[in-house]
């Protein structure tokens, strides 16, 4: 259930902090929402997919690393981040 490649431009254009950002910190929590999202709802369905419910645990993981570096390096842009995903609701 990977994010398509059209959501992915969407998602980095959206998300990008310059012209040529593809790889900073608030494009990558965007693009690991999506794919948990999307993650979260094929396990509703499919229960006993055991293989994908431990790719989902390893990028919320990775999601919540990238989420404590950035509250470190600069608060503002984690808070502005957290609210614009609808994070820590």
């Amino acid at each position: 259930m990977p994010v398509s490649t059209q959501r992915k431009a969407e998602i980095v254009q959206e998300f990008a902090r310059g012209a040529n950002d593809s790889g900073s910190a608030e494009v990558q929590i965007a693009l690991l929402t999506a794919s948990i999202k999307e993650l979260t709802e094929h396990l509703k369905i499919h229960r006993k997919d055991n293989g994908t419910r431990r790719g989902l645990l390893s990028q919320v993981s990775r999601r919540a690393r990238l989420l404590r570096y950035l509250r470190n390096v600069n608060a503002a842009r984690y808070s502005a981040l957290v609210s614009r995903l609808g994070l820590r609701g």
